[in-house]
């Protein structure tokens, strides 16, 4: 089965599987003792954290082990507002950040504090200058992610960290998705990483903080990781993640061009194979491995269940899953489709058949999906209801995207130019989709109503006007 979901995982490198046995074995002991075998443990972690170190473009004793990238985050996040507090309690981040960070700044929101987002543009970038309007008097910290997890879109890290400086605002940089892959971003104040996204075993993260920034441990005090995490440390995984790291930042070198010619080509042809289906992120800055695209008409999650049948390991971050039926922040944040979205990354040992392979069935796959969602019975049809005469009302009250978009595809040719529809839905997610459709089909989004204007109470009213 071909493995497209590198980005949430990575399979362990061999390397990695090398060094973990072998640390079992002579990495056991407790690295705070003494005695011969804590000092030989001593001496294993001491070199894992001078070559992650190494690899990152810090100092040894500014980088930590933590038990994963989300804790190496939220301790940042929580470390550096503690450290900074008399600066002010402002917290500054991207509207794309990972969950972890966004977490963060909602636990420091609720003890008092405040934060400002900075929205992305459509491909899911900041702007620098819209990111320095943000940093306002009182600012303690700020966090732009290196790229994004969903898309790919790699961030101004430089720019905006030397505005940051320019403000005497720490920067912190969440560099989860491209530590193995590109050079170490510039101008950072704290960084954080996993290494699970490159090859490393689960349950190590990284943590590392320059010298001469404020930071203080919000967990209680631990003699553990300079105080920082408490704790035994890992020191077999961190051994395995160190090992790792180094050889996957090697290999990225030459790995590097093959992942973005197969990105490369997968953008440019999924839209010719597949109607109605839209890439997203930035096509030219983003990282090599990763492609994320939505398909209208379609359920996030049936279409990951038919590619997994038909042999294909991808994720999705689709609004529409019955997990959770809450659409992806970050394609909310970029004015995106949220629905039928599908995240292809690339492990190390993908090949040119496993791409053409991919082509041959996704079409397939949609096509397979949609058919089931054809929708059936009374939701759909127009709704006998008082609505103004111009208005063709579509009533999906009670049904999930993306039926709300797929009945309006459906039904849109029955008003004349000019003439407007309006969807009742009581799902969130047609709030982001229906205004994405009409980006995608220059039509024209006139905003929402409560759907009892136009039929049954209970939901919104989502108005389209057609203008061809």
């Amino acid at each position: 089965m071909p493995y497209f979901d590198a980005a949430s995982t990575a399979p362990l490198h061999p390397l990695a599987r090398q060094a973990l046995l072998s640390a079992l074995d002579e990495g056991w002991a407790d690295p705070a003792r003494l005695y011969r075998d804590a000092r030989r443990a001593r001496m294993l972690l001491d070199a894992a954290r001078e070559t992650v170190a190494a690899e990152l473009g810090a100092r040894p004793d500014e980088v930590v082990f933590t038990t994963s990238g989300t804790q190496a985050n939220q301790l940042a996040v929580l470390g550096a507002l503690a450290g900074n507090h008399r600066k002010g309690r402002r917290f500054v981040h991207s509207a794309v950040e990972h969950s972890s960070i966004l977490h963060a700044a909602e636990q420091h929101e609720a003890s008092g504090g405040s934060a400002g987002t900075v929205p992305v543009d459509s491909l899911g970038r900041v702007d620098p200058e819209r990111f320095a309007q943000e940093l306002l008097p009182g600012t303690a910290l700020a966090a732009l992610q290196s790229a994004n997890h969903e898309v790919g879109t790699l961030q101004p890290v430089a720019e905006v960290a030397e505005l940051c400086a320019a403000a005497g605002v720490p920067l912190l940089v969440d560099a989860a998705q491209s530590a193995a892959r590109l050079a170490p971003p510039a101008g950072w104040s704290l960084l954080t990483a996993s290494a699970h996204k490159w090859g490393g075993p689960a349950g190590v993260g990284v943590l590392a903080v320059r010298k001469g920034v404020r930071y203080r441990s919000p967990l209680p005090a631990d003699d553990r990781e300079s105080g920082r995490v408490p704790g035994f440390v890992n020191v077999p995984g961190a051994i395995a993640a160190a090992v790792s790291l180094r050889a996957v930042r090697a290999e990225a070198l030459r790995l590097g061009p093959q992942q973005h010619a197969r990105i490369d080509r997968l953008r440019a042809e999924l839209p010719a194979l597949v109607p109605d289906l839209a890439v997203l992120g930035d096509p030219l800055r983003r990282l090599p491995q990763l492609l994320t695209f939505s398909c209208l008409y379609v359920d996030g999650e049936a279409l990951l269940g038919e590619l997994d049948r038909a042999g294909f390991a991808v994720s999705s971050g689709s609004s529409c899953t019955s997990s959770t039926l809450t659409p992806s922040h970050v394609l909310a944040a970029m004015g995106a489709l949220t629905e039928g979205n599908v995240r292809v990354s690339l492990p190390d040992d993908c090949t040119d058949a496993d791409i053409e392979l991919f082509l041959q069935v996704l079409p397939s796959a949609v096509a397979a999906v949609r058919a089931q969602l054809e929708p059936s019975g009374p939701a759909g049809a127009p709704a006998a209801a008082a609505a103004p005469p111009d208005a063709l009302v579509l009533d999906t009250l009670g049904r999930r995207c993306p039926i709300p978009v797929i009945e309006l595809a459906k039904h849109f040719a029955e008003v004349p130019v000019g003439g407007l529809v309006a969807v009742l839905s009581d799902d969130e997610a047609a709030r982001l989709d229906i205004p994405a459709w009409c980006e995608m089909r220059g039509q024209r989004y006139q905003g929402e109503q409560p759907s009892q204007r136009y039929g049954p109470d209970g939901g919104t009213a989502y108005l389209v006007r057609r203008l061809s």
